[in-house]
């Protein structure tokens, strides 16, 4: 290399050559810098991306623990579930093992022999003589047997006064041996005679004094029938002209009506009265003694000469018969609080049979549950066999053949049965219902017209009496808050079953409206009405479970939240029933398979009654696959938690701990599903009230505390739950969807320490639970914060000595004295 060369790579480089390197890594510092703030930028927004995504996770989670029987759309109120469960158990007790309809009797024995007994009981059969003379030894045998109702001398006496008595009750109390009683003793023996109503009390009064037929000094009774369509009362001159002519003749006459809209002008006149029903007891010996007299006074005499050691005095039979009525069995099987003349005689039948050996003793039950199955059919039979004659008395296709007065025809049935349905609610809600029954059973009967719907016809007295029902002082739940009301119930256990069997069975033409109505029933938000209508339903599903599947089960769970519950309570009241039970578990494991949302939805809230699977694993398996299936139209985690939550407080040990080791599994398993479904049930078992579960019956130590979160009372009540509960909220209060809403839901537990006023109230579950679930000092500290800001809440401040009290609950520990102890930890 020369040495040109050489001075030539010693000379310094130009300035531009510099400036270009300097540019160069300012631009790559610059682009370094700009990535390193481009993956910084992604960084942030990725976090934020997932910090949306826990919020949009922690929003969702918030709606599977929301009211899980609310209406998708447009939704008033949530079911008051609390109101409800107390419907619920007030109602089953009416149709329980025993006495529901599967267990009616339907052999009718009105006409039944028992050995050498025969037994007559039916009424309609017997046809009582329209004209003609009472012969004498009726009268007398009536003397002798006849028990006086109270009032009997005011009657009497009214009848000496006025010559004319109106006398009103209900068909079968008596009413017309009570008239014979009463025109036998005012005429002193000058004979009495039934006169045919059909001509009037205007011929009758203008026949008085002319011929053998009408004598002087004579009793007369008229039977009136005002219920036919058409049919007029008579007026008030009418009853005054009779009235005239009966002193004139110095005669009597009683007018018996059946009480009701048509007869409250009669009964309200001055020649009205009211017949009240002669005492049970009374009327029960008075009719044994008779029958032990008249039919077995030769066989105790046989039997006293053949063992004169063990011969019974008629007192002794008689206390014997009382002592045989008085047990549980009979008085279950008669299911009536008050018996009727012809209800007595059969009774006095059976007992003397069963007395003297010519009855087994499940003869004798039968024969006594027959008493309310032969009311039910007397009272339905032939209701509208007026209607089907013609109008007017043309002939058919002569004329009009309108037939006015459906309304007020069908009103006593429709009545009935809504008192069987709706037992136990105000009479208001019992009437209301009535009047819409009465409506679809006159639409049915002449769909040609429309009904006319009477505004001022009712009658509260007149519906006592005709369906044989009683008022009762008590209390609904309106809103949440217990108000007064008048409640009303038959006067008897057997007679709703006994109604809607028979409604059910030989009536099949009424069952559209009937299905009609319930389907109107469903749709009413009171619990009250609601809950006793799907009761009822389900026990009509269970006398014909097709056709209560295709016209009631299966088309109410197609509709909303509300009317798929009631579906719901339907099959889990079928489900009661063993001869069903196999059917509609079948039923249920189906629709938890199927692609409708809306049949998923009823099966969830069917499973939570704890009848409708064959085992507590079954129940659970079907409530998973309803929980974690996401469905585009519709997710039913809610309802599957809040029923998986429902199974906890039924009365079984074994099915508790299976409950709550299933959630366990869910919270920690693999698949996201599992794990909501499993968080979503904790925090139902942390903020749901033990009476707002929609149970029979929960586990008797739960029951006593209603008003307790059920987390609380299970650990109350058994300790050693205390630490899986405590788990299952710890995962709850760490996992970042479920953490708000668990650390509000403990808040409201930890608020129920004490009550306003500064009484106990779920302390002793607080103090089972706190320690399991403040353990680790993270878990002190959080407990720590919450109280706090308890403490500083602006709205609802927690005192701070609660608040004191409430930290050594959960970081003391309790000696076998009960003493609370400062924990070392």
């Amino acid at each position: 290399m020369s040495d040109d060369d050489q001075q030539s790579d010693d000379t310094p480089e130009p300035p531009e050559s510099k400036d270009t390197e300097d540019k160069e890594d300012k631009k790559e510092k610059e682009n370094k810098e700009s990535k390193e703030n481009k993956e910084d930028s992604d960084r942030d927004e990725k976090e934020k991306e997932k910090e949306r995504e826990r919020e949009l996770a922690a929003e969702r989670f918030k709606e599977y623990t929301r009211a899980p029987f609310a209406e998708e759309q447009g939704e008033d109120a949530p079911t008051d579930l609390a109101a409800a469960s107390r419907t619920r158990r007030a109602t089953r007790t009416l149709f329980e093992a025993g006495r529901d309809l599967t267990s009616v009797d339907r052999s009718f024995i009105s006409s039944a022999h028992f050995g050498d007994i025969f037994l007559g009981t039916d009424t309609r059969l017997r046809g009582a003589l329209r004209s003609g003379p009472v012969p004498e030894d009726e009268l007398r045998r009536l003397r002798r047997a006849h028990v006086v109702p109270d009032g009997y001398v005011r009657l009497r006496n009214a009848l000496n006064a006025r010559s004319l008595l109106v006398l009103g009750a209900a068909p079968g109390t008596g009413r017309t041996s009570t008239a014979l009683s009463l025109l036998a003793e005012v005429t002193a023996g000058s004979g009495v005679r039934r006169v045919d109503p059909d001509g009037g009390i205007r011929r009758l009064a203008a026949q008085l004094g002319s011929g053998d037929e009408f004598p002087p000094g004579t009793g007369y009774l008229l039977e009136l029938s005002l219920t036919r369509p058409g049919v007029l009362p008579p007026d008030e001159m009418d009853l005054d002209e009779l009235a005239t002519a009966l002193a004139r003749f110095d005669s009597f006459a009683v007018l018996v009506v059946t009480v009701g809209s048509t007869a409250g002008p009669l009964l309200a006149g001055r020649y009205g009265m009211l017949c009240p029903p002669a005492p049970t007891q009374e009327l029960l010996t008075t009719r044994l003694r008779e029958r032990l007299e008249e039919r077995l006074g030769q066989r105790i005499k046989d039997h006293v000469a053949a063992a004169p050691e063990s011969a019974l005095s008629m007192e002794q039979l008689l206390a014997r018969a009382q002592e045989l009525a008085e047990r549980a069995e009979v008085v279950d099987a008669v299911g009536l609080k008050d018996l009727r003349p012809a209800e007595a005689e059969l009774l006095a039948s059976l007992l003397a049979g069963r007395l003297l050996g010519d009855l087994s003793y499940e003869e004798l039950l039968a024969g006594c549950r027959s008493l309310a199955a032969e009311q039910a059919q007397e009272w339905f039979t032939g209701v509208d066999r007026a209607l089907t004659a013609p109008a007017d008395g043309k002939k058919e296709g002569a004329g009009s053949d309108q037939r006015p007065g459906t309304a007020a025809l069908f009103h006593p049935v429709a009545f009935r049965i809504a008192l069987a349905v709706l037992g136990g609610a105000s009479h208001s809600a019992v009437a209301s219902a009535a009047h819409l029954l009465t409506w679809e059973l006159s639409v049915q009967c002449d769909p040609d017209h429309t009904p006319a719907r009477p505004l001022f016809c009712d009658d509260p007295v007149a519906d006592l009496a005709l369906s044989r029902a009683e008022l009762t002082d008590g209390q609904v739940e309106v809103a949440g808050a217990e108000v007064a009301a008048r409640l009303i119930w038959y006067r008897g256990g057997a007679l709703p079953s006994a109604v809607l069997a028979e409604l059910w069975d030989r009536h099949f033409p009424v069952r559209a409206p009937v299905v009609r109505w319930l389907r109107l029933l469903a749709d009413d938000q009171r619990p009250q009405v609601w809950v006793r209508a799907a009761v009822a339903a389900g026990e009509l599903c269970v006398r014909d479970f097709d056709h209560g599947f295709a016209e009631l089960v299966r088309p109410l769970a197609e509709g909303t939240a509300h009317r798929r519950l009631f579906a719901a309570t339907m099959l889990d009241q079928a489900a009661g029933h063993p001869s069903h039970r196999k059917a509609v578990r079948k039923l249920v494991e189906d629709w938890s398979r199927s692609a409708t949302w809306t049949q998923r939805s009823t099966a969830a809230a069917a499973l939570g009654y704890g009848n409708c699977a064959d085992t507590t694993d079954d129940a659970l398996d079907a409530l998973a696959r309803i929980g974690i299936r996401e469905d585009a139209e519709q997710s039913l985690r809610a309802a599957a938690a809040f029923n998986v939550v429902r199974l906890l407080a039924l009365p079984d040990s074994e099915r508790t701990a299976k409950v709550l080791r299933r959630m366990a599994d869910w919270t920690q398993h693999k698949r996201e599903g599992y794990q909501t479904l499993g968080l979503a049930a904790t925090i139902w078992l942390a903020e749901t009230r033990v009476d707002k579960l929609l149970i029979d019956e929960p586990e008797p130590a739960l029951g006593e505390r209603g008003d307790w979160p059920l987390a609380l009372a299970l650990v109350a009540a058994r300790p050693e739950l205390a630490l899986p509960v405590a788990d299952l909220l710890w995962t709850a209060l760490n996992t970042a969807r479920s953490k708000d809403v668990a650390m509000d839901a403990l808040e409201r537990m930890l608020r129920t320490a004490v009550r306003k006023k500064g009484a106990e109230w779920t302390r002793p579950g607080l103090a089972a639970l706190l320690p399991a679930l403040a353990a680790e000092e993270p878990d002190r500290r959080r407990l720590d914060w919450l109280l706090r800001r308890m403490m500083n809440d602006p709205d609802d401040p927690l005192p701070d000595a609660r608040a004191r009290s409430l930290w050594r609950l959960a970081t003391g520990r309790r000696t076998r004295s009960g003493q609370e102890e400062r924990s070392h930890g």
